[in-house]
């Protein structure tokens, strides 16, 4: 028994070392919380927005048609020009409105001197004696005479000036500042000019700079900016000095600034809606009338609302979530209700406050209700980061 015990001492000896050497050993160190970027959201003064889809329209839009007929004899301007008023334009061969007002001048002097020569002949009836020289008819003949020779003169000045006024329309000169489009009739062809609806459209002049853009919107909406107006100074114009903001359908966000300009004062009883329009600067002409857009018109009186990058954004099934952290750098999960973004940053409308420090950027690496080790946002990451970190 004594030797049988011994072998079996002998025999776990090696087992017991090896449990005894594991034990001396350290355990393994834990891991370090993992490093994330913290800030406070953004607050920003904004308002409840409702977008519009539209068309810009220029300020002022002119055909260019000839008041006199005649042949084309030359074109000033290039295909797509801006002219400024006043830029002569076209010009119709004035030969024939010459002759017509060097006629007319002269019937002019012919009547003058009939005039002039009835004034003499009713003087020297007026130094005689009515009834023994003169009879009293041959008076009344010479006064008729002249008051004729009068009439006359009016008349031919009138005609004077109706071709001094038709040649002036043979040089047709733009009527308002703008971009001019293509010519539609070459040089040499017969131009039909007049007040009639088949004149010759020569070409069109669209001004650029403002432009406006119209939209419609329903009855509803209108009825909400007409009683948000009432509470506001600006109720008296119904909100005609509001800003807007619009994008054009390349641009990601609402960059152009511009206001209101006109709503229309009857509803449209086939559709429901008013129509309505704003104006923006161009300076750039990059706006062009015809071309879609859309708009965002304020529908609230604007308040402060709190931003964060949608990278700080997390989703559980359809609940949405940022995670901030406490006190003892504990990630704890806060679910949000998202709003419109605004400059790069999400809208958060619900569920979170002005002086929580938001996880920003390291969402994938941080656990809720685990620790972490949070830093400042750096000044040369993403650009919503950086809005963040400069915003706070």
């Amino acid at each position: 028994m004594r030797k049988l015990i011994l072998a079996l001492l002998i025999a776990a000896a090696p087992a017991l070392g090896a449990c005894a050497q594991s034990q001396s050993k350290p355990s393994a160190a834990a891991p370090a919380p993992p490093t994330v970027t913290v800030a406070k959201p953004v607050g920003k003064l904004l308002a409840d927005q409702d977008e519009y889809v539209g068309r810009f329209v220029a300020v002022e839009s002119v055909q260019v048609r000839a008041r006199v007929s005649g042949y084309l004899e030359e074109i000033h301007f290039r295909d797509g020009q801006i002219v400024h008023k006043g830029d002569l334009l076209f010009t119709i061969d004035r030969r024939p409105f010459e002759a017509t007002l060097a006629q007319a001048q002269a019937s002019l002097a012919q009547a003058q001197a009939n005039l002039a020569f009835a004034e003499s002949d009713l003087e020297r009836a007026q130094g005689l004696a009515i009834g023994t020289v003169i009879t009293r008819q041959t008076f009344d003949q010479r006064t008729q005479a002249k008051r004729a020779a009068q009439a006359n003169v009016s008349a031919q000045e009138a005609v004077v000036r109706q071709a001094a006024l038709d040649m002036e329309f043979t040089e047709l000169r733009a009527p308002v500042s703008g971009r001019m489009s293509d010519r539609r009739v070459s040089v040499g062809n017969l131009v039909t000019g007049g007040t009639a609806g088949n004149t010759t459209l020569l070409a069109t002049i669209e001004s650029v700079d403002p432009i406006r853009f119209e939209f419609t919107l329903d009855e509803a909406s209108y009825l909400h900016y007409a009683r948000l107006y009432q509470e506001s100074s600006e109720a008296p114009d119904r909100g005609l000095t509001t800003p807007v903001r619009l994008k054009l359908i390349d641009e990601p966000t609402f960059s152009h600034q511009g206001h209101m300009d006109f709503f229309d004062n009857a509803v449209d009883r086939g559709f429901g809606t008013v129509r309505a329009r704003a104006e923006f600067p161009n300076p750039g002409a990059i706006f062009l009338p015809g071309m879609f857009a859309r708009v965002q018109v304020a529908a609230a009186t604007p308040k402060v609302a709190l931003l964060v990058p949608d990278a700080a954004i997390g989703a559980e099934q359809a609940r949405k979530f940022v995670l901030v952290i406490d006190n003892e750098n504990v990630a704890r999960p806060k679910y949000v209700k998202l709003g419109p973004v605004v400059d790069g940053l999400r809208v958060i409308t619900e569920g979170l406050k002005a002086d929580d420090n938001v996880i920003v950027n390291g969402l994938v690496k941080a656990r809720a209700g685990a620790k972490v080790t949070p830093q400042a946002p750096n000044t040369a990451a993403a650009p919503a980061v950086s809005a963040v970190a400069s915003a706070n």
